[in-house]
């Protein structure tokens, strides 16, 4: 495909899509497709066949809308009116949607509340769930299907793609550097300085691989984006590439992830049939193209020289720095490992300018964040946050504060490598800077809600174990370390420690952050060392009464 046959195809599927008089899209994300999505989606277009309305209303499959607590979500769009929302639709409410909303819009009526039996289905789109995000990265969810191709094309999709192909390399770099992007994935380290660095090393071959390993307790951010946008992530990709010269990609996607690996291996293959990727990019004489692996099912392989092992057929097990990946990665060849959401931020930026970016968020942390915001949180979900927000606005307004009606304890950001925050500190604007000083991280995007019935300490046992039982054991610290940290917390959780235990785990986790090989034995007491830090009375009411300190 020539990039002028891309811009007709894209005015020719918009003009298809605007033809339509009503279009519902379904979340087919995973979350939903475990209450019955497919069903409703199937049962949407019986009724719209049966009613011979295909001319006027199209049906349609979609990425995760957010508020994944109330799944399924339905969003109709049309003509005339606002957006309405529906939650919690199952496959026999179909004719009910159609008979109550579709045929009175197609007749001319305004609605703007559903009644009757949608009544109760009904969603504000003025709620501070929905009002106070900002939408970027989950602009396309929602609102286009993920498994067409023509969609994401109708929506501006490989724009950016064609517009960095008349880019040099450096000039890309440069832009992703100005725009201030920052890896999605934990270290926060700048993108677009990480491009830089691949660029310069000189290599007929080098790789791109898109970091799919999400392994953290309630995080599902970067699966949401493979199921919900995969064309934005390979787009990303195919930038990345042409900004460090690279010559491979390799999508490195949890097993556990079927759907997300299901949807990439399609959306590779709409792509390379278009022209899109493969030996001859949009007519441009570059060529490009992905291989997908799997993960191992081990949390450490998210350690980018464990990752790139694990790709090679070893063990996963990080080894020492230097070399970096950069210079001698995958194969002995340079690479250069990016986030899921890092990726999908990457054609927005050279769509709308490294500027536009960089107008949100604060000085040292730019753009938005995505969160998966579970637990105690009223409103669990997929949320896209502006950096800068508050803590507290995110969890008490877009989260709704708990859903037991308790009072919020504390959040853990982070997963297992993170920490927790007390409530007393969720006036604190997110940025990377900002949770560290907090003794906890931004992580891939995990955020826990805690409630006053909730034990932080348990919790802090959950998360070593966790840690513990992920180990690769390559390294001392981490094995051993680990383990006897465990020991000690468990015997707190069972009523049998001692103050000597809370010392001596200060003590083994300081070796742990100093000597460990990786950055999960290097931040797996994070967890444990903020609940102390924050709710020692919690363990020392756990003490042997003998072993109190008197006051």
């Amino acid at each position: 495909m020539k990039p002028e046959e891309l811009e007709i195809k894209a005015a020719a599927e918009l003009a298809k899509q605007q033809a339509f008089d009503v279009r519902l899209f379904t979340c087919s994300s995973r979350g939903c497709q475990s209450s019955e999505a497919l069903g409703v989606i199937a049962g949407l277009k019986a009724e719209i066949k049966a009613r011979q309305l295909e001319g006027k209303v199209q049906v349609n499959g979609s990425g995760c809308m957010g508020l994944c607590s109330k799944g399924p979500l339905v969003r109709m769009t049309t003509k005339t009116q606002k957006d309405i929302l529906f939650s919690e639709i199952k496959p026999e409410m179909a004719a009910t949607v159609v008979e109550q909303v579709v045929v009175p819009v197609l007749e001319g009526k305004k609605i703007e509340k559903p009644g009757g039996d949608l009544a109760r289905h009904s969603l504000d789109l003025n709620d501070p769930f929905f009002a106070m995000q900002v939408f970027s990265v989950l602009e396309n969810n929602g609102k286009m299907d993920p498994e067409k191709l023509d969609d994401y094309i109708a929506r501006d999709g490989y724009k950016a793609l064609r517009k960095a192909l008349k880019m040099s390399a450096e000039e890309i770099c440069q832009e992703m550097l100005a725009s201030g992007l920052r890896g999605r994935g934990g270290a926060g380290f700048p993108t677009g300085l990480k491009w830089d660095l691949t660029r310069k090393v000189s290599s007929e071959i080098k790789y791109v691989i898109c970091n799919g390993d999400e392994g953290d307790p309630g995080a599902f951010m970067d699966g949401s984006v493979l199921e919900g946008d995969p064309h934005a992530v390979i787009e990303g990709m195919l930038i990345a590439a042409r900004a460090m010269n690279a010559t491979h990609g390799v999508f490195y996607i949890r097993a556990e992830y079927p759907l997300a690996v299901e949807r990439v291996e399609k959306a590779l293959r709409q792509a390379r049939a278009a022209g899109l990727v493969g030996k001859n990019v949009l007519d441009s004489g570059w060529g490009f193209d992905f291989e997908i692996r799997l993960g191992a099912g081990a949390f450490v392989c998210g350690e980018e020289t464990a990752l790139i092992a694990s790709i090679e057929g070893k063990r996963g097990t990080p080894r020492p720095r230097p070399p970096f990946p950069a210079v001698k990665g995958l194969w002995d060849q340079p690479s250069c490992i990016n986030n899921v959401e890092t990726l999908a931020n990457v054609p927005i930026i050279l769509l709308k300018g490294a500027k536009w970016f960089s107008s949100r968020g604060t000085e040292k942390s730019k753009g938005t964040k995505l969160f998966a915001l579970t637990g105690k949180s009223k409103n669990n979900g997929l949320v896209e946050v502006p950096m800068g927000m508050t803590l507290r606005d995110v969890i008490e307004k877009i989260g709704g504060g708990t859903d037991s009606g308790l009072k919020i304890k504390a959040i853990q950001t982070g997963g297992p490598s993170g920490g927790m925050i007390p409530e007393y500190q969720f006036d604190t604007p997110v940025s990377y800077e900002n949770l560290q000083q907090l003794g906890s991280m931004m992580g891939s995007g995990g955020m826990i809600v805690i409630d006053e019935n909730d034990s932080v300490v348990e919790l802090a046992q959950f998360y070593l174990d966790f840690c513990v039982d992920e180990s690769c054991g390559k390294c001392a610290p981490c094995r051993i370390g680990g383990t006897q940290m465990l020991h000690l917390l468990s015997k707190i959780v069972d009523g049998t420690g001692t103050a000597e235990d809370i010392r001596t785990i200060r003590k083994v986790a300081k070796a742990m952050q100093k000597a460990s090989l990786c950055a999960l034995g290097q931040t797996a007491p994070n967890p444990t060392l903020s609940a102390i830090r924050h709710f020692e009375h919690e363990f020392t009411e756990r003490l042997l009464p003998a072993a109190t300190p008197q006051a």
